[in-house]
C-alpha cells in the first residue's frame, strides 16, 4: 500500500466543509505576508490536484499545480486535520525548504476583506473571525480560493521555487508545525518537487559558471573561435605592451584545457605581398578539419592553421575592413568595408558582387535563411540583405534612435533571430525583422554566442571603464538566456576587471555549453569558465510499508556538476528535526524494518559545490509480523461460537464480542487466549440460563476464550490454541495478546499487550530509539 508522505496508510479522510469569506476591516498590520497585487487575472484551473501531508498529519490539497497562467490563476485550496488552536495563512510563497519559513509570499494585509490573493484561517471563536479571517470547519478543515501570479510583491516564481503553503499566522510566526507545502509551476516550468527535489540554498538544477583557468599566452586577445573539428582554441590577438619581450600580434592556437600555446602565426602578407607582423582582428570562421579564415589590419583576408609558419592572404582595395563572415561558397568570404558589402574570392581578393548600403559597419550572416543583417548604429537602422539577389529587402528601426554605442550583431543559427547589442541593451529581432525582446544589462553589450545544442544565448557585458561615471565599476558580466523564452538560463557571473578601455570583449562557447571562453583585452587574458549545476533529483524514494523484520530499501539518484554526493537523513518527529543516518552515503539505503520505526520519515540529501538538494520526505510504515493460522483461527472461532450475548439490561457491557472476527484478525500465534474486542473490558451479568460475554466499547481488550462469564448460569467455551487479534464492535484494531488460557473478563481489568503499550508511547511522543548497527540496521 502506498500512502501520501507522512500519512499512515488507511487513515480515513476527514470531513471537509466550505467556509465563507467574511468581509470587514482590521487593524492587524502584523499579519503581513506581502502587498496585494492589483488586477490579478482569473482563468480556469490548470494541471491536476495534488495533496501533501504536514508534520502533524494535516492534509493540504491544491486544485492545480502545473501549467498555471503567469498573468493570474485562480486555484482552490482545501485542508483537513489542522489544529484548532493556531491560525494559519494560505498563500503562494517562496519555498525555502524544510523547517524554514516560506517567504516572501503573495498577498497579505487585506484591510477590506476583498482580496483573494491570500487567505487567513483561524480557530472558531477567534477574535478575528468575521473580520479578515474565516474559521476552521469541523476536524480542522477549510476550503478557500486564492488568485496567484508568477511575479509580484518581491516574489518571482520564474527565479525561485514556489509552493502553495499553509503556515502559522503572525501570532505564532516561529511555529513550523503548520508548514505544509505543495510546489507549483507556471506555464513552461516544472514544480520544484518531487521531480527535481527541493533546493536548499539555490533551486534544484540551478546552472552557474565559475572560473576554472586564466590564459595569458595570447597577448591582447581580440576574437575567439573554438574549432568544431580539431577542438583547438584560435585567438586573434594584438600586442599588449610591457607584458613580453616579443611582439605578440597574430593568430594564436591554444590548448583549450590549459591554455598552453600550440602554434603562433604572426606573419601575413601586407599591401605589397611581403610578409609582416600582423594582428588578427576578427575571425570569420573555421576551415574544414582545422584552421580559420580571419581579417588582419587593415585590409587583409588571410587563412592559417596550427603549425603554419605564416598565413596566406590577400590585400583588398578600398577602405578598412570593419567586419567579415563566411561567404556563400567555401572559397569566398563576405566583407564589410564601412557601408559597402562585398563577396570576395579568398585566393585572389576579387569581389564577385558588391552592395552599398545607406550606412553601417557591422553585419551578421544567416546562410540557413539566405540573409545578411546589416547594422547602422549611427542612423539607428537594421537592414536585411537577401543573399541570393544581394539586395536590401527590409529596413527596421533600432529602439533608442540614432547614435547608440555599437556593440555586436549576431544571428541565432537555430531560430534565425538577430541579436543586436546597443549601449546597455540587447535587441532581439525575429527572422522577419520584428522586435520581440529587449534585454537590459548594467554594462555595455559587447558580444554574443549561441549554443544550438541547448538553445542558449551567451552575452558578455563589459564595463565602460571610466570610473568618473557612477555607472562604472570596471567589472563586466556574463549572462545566459534561453533563445525561445529569453528567460535567464544561468546565474549571472561577474567578470572582475573586464572593461572596454582597451578593446571589446569576445567569447566562444563549447557545443553543449559546458565550457565558455571570455576575453579581457584590458587584462591580456582569456578566462575559461566551466558550467556547474546544483543537484537535480532524477529518482526519488516513495512511501514504503513493511512488516517487522523485513528487509527494506529506499533509493534516490540525482545529477549535477560536479557529481553530487548523497547522505540519507531520518526524522523521528514528523519532519521537525532531521539527523544523518550513520554510514548511509550510497544511493540505496537498506535496513531491517522494526516496529519502533513506524512513522519515521526519510529523505536523501545531495550536495555539490553549487548547492544542496533534498528529496521529498517519505514515510516508513511498519506493521507487526504475520503469525500462523491454526492457533488464531481455532481460538477465535471457538470463542466466538460459544460466547453468546450478555443481557445488556443487567450487564456493564453493551455488546458481546465476535470471536470469529477476532480469529480472522489474528497476527501472531502464541498461547491460547482470544482477544476479540478493541474496547475496555466490562463485566456483564447474564440472565439465568444465558451465557454472558464481555461488552466492548472500543480501545482495549475484549473477551478471552476460556473465561467464566460473570454471574451467568452458563460458562463460555475456551478457545483452543493460539492468540487472535481482531476488530471489535467499535471497529478498532486489536493487538496481539501473548498470555495463554486464563481470563480477566469477569473482573473489569484492562489487558494491554506489550506491543500496544509501545504504540501508545509513540502516540504520545515517547519514541524508542534504537542505535544503528554497523550495517545501518534499522536506519535509526
Amino acid at each position: 500500500m502506498t500512502s501520501t508522505p507522512g500519512t499512515a496508510p488507511g487513515t480515513p479522510p476527514g470531513d471537509r466543509s466550505r467556509l465563507r469569506r467574511r468581509a470587514g476591516t482590521a487593524a492587524v498590520a502584523a499579519l503581513l505576508l506581502a502587498g496585494v497585487p492589483a488586477g490579478a487575472a482569473v482563468s480556469a484551473d490548470a494541471g491536476t490536484p495534488k495533496t501533501a501531508t504536514g508534520p502533524q498529519g494535516q492534509k493540504l490539497t491544491v486544485s492545480a499545480t502545473t501549467g498555471l497562467d503567469p498573468a493570474g490563476q485562480k486555484i482552490r485550496v482545501q485542508g483537513e486535520g489542522y489544529g484548532l488552536t493556531t491560525g494559519i495563512y494560505v498563500a503562494l510563497c517562496k519555498d525555502n525548504g524544510d523547517n524554514r519559513v516560506p517567504s516572501p509570499c503573495l498577498g497579505g494585509a487585506d484591510m477590506s476583506g476583498g482580496s483573494k490573493t491570500s487567505q487567513w484561517i483561524v480557530p472558531p471563536g477567534d477574535p478575528y473571525e468575521g473580520d479578515l479571517a474565516s474559521a476552521f470547519g469541523p476536524g480542522g478543515t477549510f476550503d478557500v480560493e486564492i488568485e496567484i501570479t508568477e511575479k509580484g510583491d518581491g516574489l518571482d516564481c520564474a527565479e525561485v521555487a514556489c509552493s502553495v503553503v499553509t503556515r502559522a499566522d503572525h501570532r505564532a510566526a516561529g511555529n513550523r508545525t503548520q508548514d505544509v507545502r505543495i510546489p507549483v509551476a507556471f506555464t513552461g516550468r516544472e514544480p520544484g518537487e518531487p521531480g527535481g527535489g527541493e533546493g536548499v540554498d539555490v533551486p534544484a538544477g540551478t546552472v552557474s559558471y565559475k572560473s576554472a583557468a586564466e590564459f595569458t599566452t595570447a597577448g591582447k586577445p581580440l576574437d575567439l573561435l573554438l574549432h568544431p573539428d580539431s577542438k583547438k582554441l584560435y585567438v586573434g590577438a594584438d600586442n599588449l605592451p610591457d607584458t613580453a619581450d616579443v611582439d605578440e600580434r597574430g593568430l594564436h592556437v591554444l590548448n583549450p584545457e590549459d591554455g598552453t600555446s600550440e602554434s603562433w602565426i604572426s606573419q601575413a602578407p601586407g599591401s605589397t605581398g611581403a610578409l609582416r607582423a600582423s594582428a588578427a582582428a576578427r575571425i570569420a570562421g573555421p576551415l574544414p578539419g582545422d584552421g580559420v579564415v580571419y581579417n588582419y589590419p587593415l585590409r587583409g583576408v588571410g587563412s592559417a592553421k596550427s603549425g603554419d609558419e605564416a598565413a596566406s592572404g590577400v590585400w583588398l582595395a578600398g577602405s578598412t575592413i570593419t567586419d567579415i563572415a563566411p561567404g556563400t561558397t567555401p572559397d569566398t568570404v563576405l566583407v564589410a568595408q564601412g557601408a559597402t558589402l562585398s563577396e570576395i574570392e579568398r585566393a585572389t581578393g576579387t569581389a564577385t558582387r558588391t552592395l552599398t548600403l545607406p550606412g553601417g559597419t557591422q553585419f551578421a550572416a544567416d546562410p540557413e535563411r539566405g540573409a545578411v543583417w546589416y547594422t547602422d548604429f549611427s542612423a539607428g537602422k537594421l537592414h536585411r540583405v537577401d543573399l541570393a539577389s544581394f539586395t536590401v529587402t527590409g529596413s527596421f528601426d533600432l529602439p533608442g534612435g540614432p547614435g547608440g554605442m555599437a556593440g555586436f550583431t549576431e544571428t541565432d543559427p537555430a531560430t534565425g533571430a538577430v541579436w543586436v547589442g546597443v549601449d546597455r541593451s540587447v535587441l532581439v529581432f525575429d527572422a522577419a525583422g520584428t522586435l520581440v525582446k529587449t534585454l537590459v544589462g548594467k554594462d555595455l553589450a559587447r558580444d554574443a554566442a549561441f549554443d544550438t545544442a541547448t538553445g542558449r544565448a551567451y552575452v558578455v557585458w563589459q564595463d565602460g571603464g571610466d570610473l568618473s561615471d557612477p555607472a562604472n565599476d570596471n567589472n563586466g558580466t556574463l549572462t545566459v538566456y534561453g533563445t525561445e523564452d529569453f528567460a535567464p538560463a544561468a546565474k549571472d557571473l561577474p567578470l572582475p576587471g573586464n572593461h572596454s578601455q582597451a578593446g571589446a570583449a569576445s567569447l566562444a562557447v563549447e557545443p553543449g555549453g559546458a565550457t565558455v571562453f571570455v576575453t579581457s583585452p584590458a587584462e591580456g587574458k582569456i578566462t575559461r569558465l566551466v558550467r556547474q549545476v546544483s543537484p537535480l533529483v532524477t529518482h526519488a524514494p516513495e512511501d514504503l510499508t513493511a512488516k517487522e523484520g523485513e528487509e527494506v530499501a529506499l533509493t534516490a539518484e540525482a545529477e549535477g556538476t560536479p557529481e553530487p554526493t548523497v547522505r540519507w537523513q531520518v526524522s523521528t518527529d514528523g519532519s521537525q528535526t532531521w539527523q544523518d543516518v550513520e554510514g548511509a552515503t550510497e544511493p540505496a539505503l537498506t535496513f531491517t524494518a522494526r516496529t519502533a520505526q513506524d512513522g519515521y520519515r526519510y529523505r536523501a540529501e545531495f550536495r555539490n559545490d553549487v548547492g544542496t538538494t533534498r528529496t521529498a520526505a517519505v514515510t516508513l510504515t511498519v506493521t507487526p509480523a504475520t503469525g500462523g493460522d491454526s492457533g488464531g483461527d481455532t481460538g477465535g472461532d471457538t470463542a466466538g461460537d460459544t460466547g453468546g450475548t450478555g443481557d445488556t439490561s443487567n450487564g456493564a457491557g453493551s455488546t458481546g464480542g465476535d470471536g470469529s472476527t477476532g480469529g480472522d484478525g489474528g497476527t501472531q500465534s502464541s498461547g491460547g487466549s482470544t482477544t476479540d474486542g478493541s474496547g475496555s473490558t466490562g463485566t456483564t451479568t447474564g440472565d439465568p440460563g444465558s451465557t454472558g460475554t464481555t461488552g466492548t466499547t472500543g480501545g482495549s481488550t475484549g473477551t478471552s476464550g476460556g473465561s467464566t462469564a460473570a454471574a451467568g448460569d452458563s460458562t463460555g467455551t475456551a478457545g483452543n490454541s493460539g492468540s487472535t487479534v481482531g476488530g471489535g464492535v467499535a471497529g478498532g484494531t486489536g493487538t496481539a495478546a501473548t498470555s495463554g488460557g486464563g481470563s480477566l473478563a469477569a473482573t473489569g481489568a484492562t489487558v494491554m499487550s506489550v506491543t500496544l503499550a509501545a504504540a501508545a508511547l509513540v502516540g504520545t511522543g515517547v519514541l524508542v530509539h534504537r542505535r544503528a548497527r554497523r550495517r545501518t540496521e534499522g536506519a535509526l
